[in-house]
């Protein structure tokens, strides 16, 4: 069993990356951040790449999506095959429009568009701020683009009160267009909303003439945090699946170079990963193309890996225990949960789980099991995705958690470094 990690700081830093994650353009750069202070090396894309032996390197695409990886010790390591862990810097929020700007009623609001399979009830009554990437013209007349994150409440959505709405705890439906818009404040002319990007810039020493295009986030200003009376959750927004993004990359850095270890967290899984940096697109084959040796037989380099696809599971709630099946109900911190479904759902199999649980075994880590009730419908990840493009043996695993895709989410402060330890054992295999 490995014991170099502390669950008590391994969970402080787990907290501060959510909290300095709101983004998928800001999770990829507090990833490459770690990745940077750990001895990694940053290659571009564009640009022709030198691979030493025992050497970390890590590349990003479109800012969003990131493959880190160590090259194997010797010369014939690719021989033994890859060790791959596969999560997504994506969640589902709330999206600003291109045309935001509202006056309603004398209120400044700006219209959003909901991205991915958003539990919108929590949304309402809550602290918001706004992040992502804006990109500009500086007045040289060269494009870049910039990181922003306001970082403090500027928006909320108000409930409507319950005696104007006398079933909301009965049944109330969401309207997305016309019940969502965040109030930003109150103002008696529709505000410029590109302007206040620019002016925010601009106090930030940004280079901007004009803003030309963006993509932000609304997102809860409540920090993540440990609950409960012996502090055993973890309680946090995006924790589905930031929560998997750093246990890949805590193993990754923890781990001793060896044979091919590698992580990729790619983006738009919540919305079907077919995209240029999406799971279904082709950054992964493209890697592999990049730094597989020519003289080696890839199929086989390929049928000798194994992917593991980390992403979380649905952790039985005590007040809807009904909804799981009666043997397959995880609890959280009680270890990481192997996700099986035989229509495929998942990419797991007899032979991937059991190599899976035996990685388990050797770390010391307890392994649970889910299986969807065979009255509902299932879920996916990009394990099924990336086994279909790419043919490598992959299993479907994560940490339990309640709330999944609520604005604030609900982990073990246990889970996390148990799935890292079997992740070492994975990259140490």
């Amino acid at each position: 069993m490995n014991t170099r990690l502390n669950t008590a700081d391994f969970n402080q830093a787990l907290l501060n990356f959510l909290d300095q994650s709101p983004t998928p353009f800001h999770a990829v750069a507090s990833i490459a951040a770690r990745l940077d202070q750990a001895g990694f090396m940053s290659l571009k894309e564009s640009d022709p790449w030198v691979l030493q032996p025992g050497q970390g390197y890590y590349t990003t695409r479109n800012g969003s999506s990131i493959i880190a990886w160590r090259q194997p010790v010797e010369a014939q390591g690719f021989a033994a095959g890859l060790r791959l862990t596969g999560a997504h810097t994506d969640s589902p929020c709330l999206k600003v429009k291109p045309q935001p700007e509202l006056l309603r009623q004398g209120y400044f609001q700006l219209g959003v568009e909901v991205y991915g399979g958003v539990l919108l009830n929590p949304w309402f009554d809550r602290d918001l701020s706004l992040a992502g990437r804006v990109t500009v013209r500086q007045s040289s007349g060269q494009l870049s683009s910039h990181l922003i994150d306001f970082k403090k409440p500027i928006a909320v959505i108000p409930s409507l009160a319950i005696h104007l709405d006398r079933e909301a705890n009965a049944a109330r439906s969401i309207n997305a267009q016309t019940y969502l818009p965040p109030i930003l404040g109150q103002a008696t002319e529709k505000p410029d909303f590109r302007a206040l990007l620019q002016q925010k810039l601009l106090a930030e020493q940004v280079d901007v003439a004009a803003v030309l295009d963006y993509e932000l986030a609304f997102y809860d200003c409540q920090k993540a945090a440990l609950v409960g009376l012996d502090d055993a959750l973890v309680c946090s927004a995006r924790l589905d699946n930031l929560l998997s993004c750093f246990i890949g990359l805590q193993a990754l850095i923890e781990s001793r170079p060896g044979n091919g270890q590698v992580l990729i967290c790619n983006d738009h899984e919540e919305v079907g990963s077919a995209s240029a940096c999406g799971a279904q697109g082709p950054m992964l084959t493209q890697w592999l193309d990049r730094v597989l040796p020519a003289d080696c037989n890839r199929y086989a380099v390929l049928a000798n890996s194994l992917f593991v696809s980390a992403d979380n599971a649905h952790g039985i709630h005590p007040n809807f225990a009904d909804r799981h099946d009666d043997n397959h109900g995880p609890r959280l911190n009680q270890g990481p949960v192997i996700k099986i479904n035989s229509n495929q759902r998942y990419a797991s199999n007899s032979e991937t789980s059991a190599r899976f649980r035996d990685l388990a075994y050797r770390a010391g880590v307890p392994v649970q099991s889910f299986v969807v009730r065979s009255d509902q419908g299932c879920g996916s990840t990009i394990g099924p995705i990336v086994a279909t493009e790419t043919g490598i043996p992959t299993v479907d695993v994560g940490v339990p958690q309640f709330a999944m895709h609520s604005i604030r989410e609900t982990a073990g402060a246990e889970d996390a470094i148990g799935l890292t330890r079997i992740l070492m054992e994975l990259y140490q295999s």
